[in-house]
């Protein structure tokens, strides 16, 4: 209330020096006014009311207030965008491990995969030497087995031929006296 009634004083002060104005001015022309007020005064004192009623009905308070909401909203708005910022760093972060952690299973799988191939590859090079051994060895006994068949086969062809030869050289130069011979030869070395 005391800026109300400050405002009139001052209202009041402009319109005194309106009208000091106003006779200082006769000589040049007659200005309009009303109520003994001229156009600075009613001015002055419409300005003055306007402020009034507004301070009245509390209009700085609903500015403020106003502005008040729209700071909060806007604090609230940094915030949520600071909150965002952070997930979504947090994010990248979790991306950046998963990334890294896959590259290593990547380089770990890798590196098992050349032992298993190693490992394989040693393996099949000793079945592989075992195999040519073991094929060697049955090739060799198999030579050998032809090589024994044939010897019993040349054994026997010589040993009937033999035989075959004696009988024929003993029809041929065996007679009855020459078995006789024999046959006391075999008793006396019993």
């Amino acid at each position: 209330m005391a800026d109300i009634a400050s405002l009139f004083i001052l209202a009041a002060g402009a319109a005194h020096e309106a009208g000091v104005v106003h006779e200082a001015g006769a000589a040049h022309g007659v200005e309009p006014s009303a109520l003994g007020l001229g156009p600075g005064a009613w001015v002055a004192l419409s300005m003055a009311v306007l402020l009034g009623i507004a301070l009245y009905l509390k209009v700085p308070r609903a500015f403020a207030a106003g502005l008040d909401k729209g700071i909060a909203e806007i604090k609230r708005q940094l915030d949520e965008a600071k909150a965002l910022r952070t997930e979504a760093e947090a994010l990248r972060q979790e991306y950046a491990d998963k990334i890294a952690s896959a590259e290593q299973e990547s380089a770990a799988m890798i590196e098992h995969a050349r032992h298993e191939a190693e490992v394989i590859v040693a393996k099949a090079a000793a079945d592989t030497v075992d195999l040519i051994a073991r094929r060697e060895k049955m090739a060799s006994d198999r030579i050998a087995a032809a090589e024994l068949a044939a010897v019993q086969e040349l054994r026997a062809k010589t040993a009937e031929v033999a035989a075959t030869a004696a009988g024929t050289l003993i029809k041929a130069k065996h007679d009855a006296s020459a078995d006789k011979a024999l046959v006391d030869q075999a008793i006396a070395g019993f």
